[in-house]
């Protein structure tokens, strides 16, 4: 299964971060994303430009103290029907004021992508087949209208449904 990082300028030819566990480590020029109780731990020892995974269980709050020390953020999505990572990266953006990479990794369907565009994910960790396949033919879905304003405003006017202007 290869897993490709797509942005909104294309697929990312050289990534260096690597979502550390027991049998897999940064090494050389790799950069480790650790897991939430690795990473506080590592934070409070001084470590900094560090990746953080945050499960969905997780309570994305707890990196506040720790937000200039943070060089990336990655989104767990486990499976389809999960989306507790759309919260954590609104929260993320809008509560915690959180300004660098935040990365989808885990089941990233093409369908999703504007969605997690939206509450402010700026790259994805891509593995399935067909979203593959359609990003690399620049076949993004789109949305038209919105139900409520979240961290990336809609790009034209009237793109909310729910506005109205006089």
């Amino acid at each position: 299964m290869t897993t490709r990082i797509w942005t909104e300028t294309g697929f990312v030819a050289d990534d260096s971060w690597v979502i550390e566990t027991e049998e897999t480590k940064a090494g050389g020029n790799e950069r480790p994303i650790l897991k939430l109780a690795d990473f506080l731990a590592a934070a409070e020892a001084g470590g900094e430009g560090l990746g953080v995974l945050i499960a969905p269980a997780d309570d994305v709050t707890a990196l506040a103290p720790h937000l200039d020390r943070i060089a990336l953020v990655a989104l767990a999505f486990p499976a389809f029907n999960d989306g507790r990572a759309f919260s954590h990266a609104s929260l993320l953006r809008a509560r915690l004021g959180y300004s660098g990479e935040v990365r989808a990794v885990g089941d990233v369907l093409i369908d999703q992508v504007p969605h997690m565009l939206r509450c402010g994910i700026d790259s994805f960790a891509v593995t399935n087949a067909t979203a593959l396949q359609r990003l690399a033919e620049g076949r993004l879905p789109g949305i038209d209208h919105h139900y409520q304003p979240t961290a990336r405003p809609a790009t034209k006017a009237g793109g909310y449904s729910w506005r109205r202007v006089s």
